[in-house]
């Protein structure tokens, strides 16, 4: 599993959200975290659409979020950044879809498997309102 800078940004960006009492703007936020603006706005943008963000536009307008920080997991937050389901290798969660065709004697699918689930419930398990 390699995070990228898209998954620091979207996780730095909701805690500014989430303290902020009004909505933030991208231009703000940008200048901020020192953030390319139209990167950031991507981001900002997926995370919206899935509905952990909420946009108003206008002068006044930005982002807020549209849960409880309570309810918004990292695990939901980076799969969203990152544009595709976590994992820690190319290692399928069933030995029978092995990318590598391996999988019926592979001896480190065990650990492997065992390894990702893990991951996977500690970061759904972990949300914003952990972080904050």
């Amino acid at each position: 599993m390699l995070l990228t800078r898209a998954s620091e940004y979207a996780l730095l960006s909701l805690v500014l959200i989430a303290k902020s009492d009004k909505p933030e703007d991208v231009d703000t936020l940008s200048k901020r975290l020192g953030i390319s603006r139209s990167f950031l706005a991507k981001i900002l943008q997926a995370q919206a659409k899935v509905g952990i963000l909420k946009s108003y536009k206008g002068a006044k307008g930005g982002f807020v979020l549209d849960r409880d920080s309570k309810d918004i997991t990292i695990r939901e937050v980076i799969e969203v950044a990152e544009k595709k389901s976590l994992s820690v290798f190319e290692c399928s969660a069933d030995t029978a879809n092995c990318s590598s065709g391996k999988g019926d004697f592979c001896v480190i699918w065990p650990f492997l498997n065992k390894f990702q689930q893990k991951i996977d419930e500690f970061l759904e398990d972990m949300t914003l309102e952990d972080i904050l």
